[in-house]
């Protein structure tokens, strides 16, 4: 058994066992759904049906429905896409990187990571699908046979690396998030009591028995996974910078982007992770396994991350001064003084100086605050997001051609929408699959459990 330190807090409190862990764990499954479940899921369902109503509105009637002009072509869809896009980026950070380095804090938030990831792909996925306009007509953004005209793709095209980087890091994500749960399908299976219940689960886990080889051959496939989910979480969002950075624009065409979106998505993504464990750990009352330390922990990547994010901003602001380009200096120019000068400064207020009040270990340790700046944090990068889109291409080389941007009520209920259906996939899966690794987390008891680390502190000073 690997041997902890005392001084070093435990990560799963209380006097547990391993059947307690169990139980705990399996209890959101097998038992009926908390009343601040249901709370939670109708809020989250009546965003969702009104995103439907948007989205059909708007397949029904045309693109014309949102608040796009000719010199804006491209704004809040887009900053959505890249949000979602970024927010899907903790939960194999958490899972590949962290288990490579062996952090053990990960075990009790990497499966909800994971499944926030999965989920948050899956929002960012429609935004190009409604964009089309006529999504009846998807077929033709595939390489099909000429047959049906010249349609080969344009391989040069950014957009398509897009479709190939963010489907290769789904299906990733999904094999890794699927590959983990599997002990814990096999612990549901062998405890449930309902046939169909148990037929279920006895498909999902693949005849799991718990053996000393299926365990090793688990072992392998979660490091080679781990392996090839790292260059992942670092290519698809520099594939997604790729979009605005190899094109002329000012504001755009900078060399920084690739870095600059990554540690944002990873800032934003571990923002959101951070509001889902909160939610999850009040809602199923598992507080004895998400605790201060992993809140902590999470807090401390947040202020890391953001202080990163920070950094590239003030860089961008040198450069364009630095480069001596009239157009690239009045790109900065306005967004920080022009008529969007308010979304400007709400992103520096919530990414910048926000996450430094982290530096205090009281505030990074309180609960209350935690879930405000977590909220606050994915706020701040939408709202990068958005300063990035809209504020480069809203001034145009033409006086003429200037304009503004503001949403539709379609525009802002498609967002609402995606949110929706993200609350409602993840409180789903929450009532369906367990929400913490319960075979990883009894990896750690005897190491870093309350009642153990006493023990062994007791007998160190005997």
């Amino acid at each position: 058994m690997h041997y902890e330190s005392p001084i070093r807090n435990p990560l799963i409190l209380g006097d547990k066992s391993y059947s307690d862990i169990t139980n705990d764990i399996a209890r959101p499954v097998e038992s009926k759904a908390p009343r601040l479940w249901w709370i939670a899921f109708s809020i989250a369902f009546i965003m969702f049906l009104w995103g439907v109503g948007c989205i059909l509105y708007t397949i029904g009637t045309g693109i014309g429905v949102w608040g796009l002009n000719k010199t804006v072509d491209w704004a809040w869809d887009i900053t959505n896409f890249v949000w979602w896009v970024g927010i899907g980026h903790a939960g194999t950070l958490i899972s590949a990187v962290l288990l490579l380095f062996r952090q053990k804090w990960r075990m009790a938030i990497n499966r909800s990571a994971e499944a926030m990831t999965i989920f948050s792909v899956i929002q960012a996925g429609l935004f190009p699908l409604i964009h089309m306009g006529r999504i009846w007509m998807a077929f033709w953004v595939m390489p099909i046979p000429n047959q049906f005209g010249s349609l080969w793709v344009n391989f040069n095209s950014p957009l398509l690396w897009d479709v190939f980087a963010i489907s290769t890091y789904l299906t990733v994500s999904a094999v890794f998030w699927y590959v983990g749960l599997i002990p814990d399908f096999a612990m549901i299976r062998d405890r449930a009591i309902n046939p169909v219940q148990k037929h279920i689960y006895k498909i999902l886990s693949f005849g799991w028995g718990g053996k000393a080889k299926h365990w090793q051959r688990f072992e392998e496939v979660s490091l080679v996974l781990a392996g090839l989910a790292t260059p992942l979480v670092l290519s698809v969002h520099t594939i997604v910078s790729f979009d605005f950075a190899t094109s002329v624009i000012p504001g755009w065409h900078t060399t920084i982007f690739p870095p600059y979106f990554v540690a944002g998505a990873i800032f934003s993504g571990f923002a959101m992770v951070q509001t889902l464990l909160l939610i999850v750990r009040k809602i199923f009352k598992m507080e004895d396994y998400i605790n201060i330390e992993h809140i902590e922990m999470m807090n401390i990547v947040i202020m890391l991350t953001g202080s990163i994010v920070g950094v590239a901003y003030i860089t961008e602001l040198f450069v364009a001064w630095y480069s001596g380009v009239e157009y690239e200096q009045y790109a900065f120019l306005n967004r920080a003084t022009g008529p969007y000068w308010w979304a400007y400064w709400s992103m520096m207020t919530c990414n910048v100086f926000s996450p430094q009040l982290m530096w205090s270990k009281k505030l990074r340790t309180n609960l209350v605050f935690t879930f405000v700046i977590s909220i606050v944090v994915n706020i701040g990068m939408w709202f990068e997001r958005f300063v990035i889109i809209v504020t480069s291409i809203h001034r145009d080389y033409l006086p003429s051609s200037w304009s503004m941007f503001s949403p539709t009520f379609v525009d802002i209920g498609i967002f609402i929408g995606t949110i929706g259906f993200f609350f409602v996939l993840f409180l789903l899966y929450a009532r369906s699959f367990p929400v913490i690794a319960q075979a990883e987390l009894k990896t750690i008891l005897k190491s870093s459990g309350e009642n153990f680390k006493k023990h062994h502190g007791d007998h160190g000073t005997h």
